[in-house]
């Protein structure tokens, strides 16, 4: 399935019905008076979140939705009938921005439901004005009208852990290895061209949520390749594991990787500065991992390790072929996950 994570729409609530204008003729009743009955409120548009979504595809083809209006009431103090709802279903980390990027909702829960525009109401019959010097009203209301917005949808995945680095450092085999998620692997750059979410299971019933970022290059953030598209799936997560390649076929320097990455993380930084609870990616805990230890010798491992040493970083050596330090790895993952999960209960309390 085709992964999209933002569009646009023009969406409208339903105008409310008009009030009835009517008199109760029945034989024998020689003074039944106005019963002219209400209109019904128009539809409202409301968000629904669902757990088996993971994209905005549905969303994608069609993007104009109107609710349903009331329909107008009738004699007999009947009301018309409500207009129907829109349900917009929409997967779980979904964000309702207007066209000022003004954050309307976070839609963070599964199951939850957000009413974004509601139906006009519907207006008053004429047995609504009957009064002791107005015993035969001719006026009724007309329904209010809906409201109408233009929005952006955005999708941000919510995972505890965001794994970073460039493209084939080893990020699609590393989730692949340590969950049960299946993303695409190959030799060749950009081989995942969208987020992979992967749960972690550790010690006795404990797991948390694992996104694979597509490979992130210099100039990401300034919308170079495809990292500026997904930099925001990793604004949710709790801390990050860098994974880098010490492997000289790679034709790349570990240390000079590492600090460009981060370069890409403190500038994405600046650009979302003003935005509303924005929480800086730069700042978040990172567990460096050198991943493919099983294609370097010793000598080429020593080397690695001391150059991250002199900028006081301490990696840690991997290999998802041959899951050397995987458990450990996961235990550690878990262990900092808890802590951060620990420390944001106290801040609440």
């Amino acid at each position: 399935m085709k992964f999209v994570d933002e569009v646009q729409l023009k969406l409208a609530s339903g105008k409310g019905g008009a009030g009835c204008v009517s008199f109760r003729r029945e034989a024998k009743v020689p003074r039944g008076g106005p019963d002219g009955g209400d209109g019904g409120r128009g539809g409202n548009v409301v968000f629904v979140v669902d757990p088996q979504l993971n994209s905005l595809l549905d969303l994608r083809f069609k993007r104009s939705y109107a609710a349903g209006p009331g329909m107008q009431g009738s004699s007999s103090h009947m009301t018309g009938l409500d207009g129907e709802d829109i349900l917009l279903k929409v997967p779980v980390g979904t964000m309702i921005y207007d066209l000022n990027d003004h954050l309307i909702k976070d839609l963070s829960e599964p199951g939850e439901e957000f009413v974004l525009l509601k139906g006009g109401l519907g207006g008053k019959g004429n047995s609504f004005y009957k009064s002791a010097v107005n015993q035969a009203p001719m006026v009724a209301q007309k329904g209010m009208p809906g409201e109408e917005l233009d929005v952006r949808i955005e999708l941000k995945l919510i995972a505890d852990v965001g794994i970073i680095g460039f493209p084939n450092a080893g990020k699609s085999t590393l989730i692949s290895a340590i969950s049960a998620a299946k993303p695409k692997i190959a030799d060749y750059p950009f081989t995942t061209l969208v987020p992979n979410l992967g749960v972690v299971s550790y010690g006795d019933d404990n797991s948390y949520v694992v996104a694979d970022i597509p490979g992130l290059i210099v100039g990401a953030s300034q919308g170079i390749g495809l990292g500026f598209q997904f930099l925001k799936h990793i604004e949710r997560t709790r801390l990050f594991i860098h994974l880098v390649d010490p492997s000289e076929y790679s034709g790349r320097d570990p240390v000079e990787d590492y600090l460009a990455i981060n370069k890409e993380l403190e500038a994405y930084d600046e650009l979302n500065a003003a935005k509303e609870s924005y929480v800086p990616l730069s700042g978040r805990p990172q567990i460096v991992v050198l991943s493919k230890s099983d294609t370097i010798d010793q000598a080429r491992i020593d080397e690695v390790l001391g150059k991250f040493r002199e900028i006081e970083v301490e990696a840690m050596l991997i290999s998802a072929a041959t899951g050397n330090n995987l458990k450990e790895l996961r235990y550690k993952v878990g262990d900092q996950v808890f802590e951060a999960n620990q420390k944001e209960e106290w801040e609440k309390e």
